[in-house]
């Protein structure tokens, strides 16, 4: 199994409690892609743009909660949604009925974990997919590899 994925998620999101300024980088991001920063899209994005997790838009809500406890579930989904549109974040269903959101919108592959459902990045370069080219009567837009199994820390003796 290949390392997991070094992170390209923002500076500025994953470092969102160790500096005053981080809320104002992370504003400028949002900026960038065409979102008005709110207080609570900012709060949203701290979490969600930061994380080495592929949360779903629950555990996001129950994440920014925590810092920010009158953002309500709908509004976590439809920034989420807002997000994705922009091109914040990718929404992603790597197993059934389970949507997540992973802010490394460039190309790699999922390792989802059969005992824990922890999903964990593998670089694109790490897994070779041939021939995709060669798919008769098919125009590919874009392909990922999801690896399922169990994480070797994670098996019982």
């Amino acid at each position: 199994m290949p390392a997991p994925r070094k992170s390209t998620r923002s500076a500025a999101a994953r470092d969102a409690s160790a500096s005053p300024a981080a809320p104002r980088a992370i504003a400028e991001q949002l900026e960038r892609h065409g979102v008005r920063p709110s207080a609570q899209r900012v709060a949203i994005a701290s979490y969600v743009l930061g994380t080495e997790d592929h949360p779903s838009a629950d555990q996001v809500w129950a994440r920014v909660k925590e810092r920010f406890p009158m953002v309500s579930r709908a509004t976590v989904y439809n920034t989420l949604r807002h997000f994705t549109e922009k091109g914040l974040l990718r929404e992603l269903v790597l197993a059934e009925g389970r949507q997540v959101f992973d802010p490394v919108i460039e190309p790699h592959h999922h390792f989802v974990d059969d005992e824990t459902g922890a999903i964990r990045d593998i670089p694109w370069s790490a897994l070779k997919v041939a021939k995709i080219d060669e798919l008769e009567g098919l125009d590919v837009r874009e392909y990922m590899v999801v690896v399922r199994g169990v994480s070797r820390g994670a098996r019982k003796g």
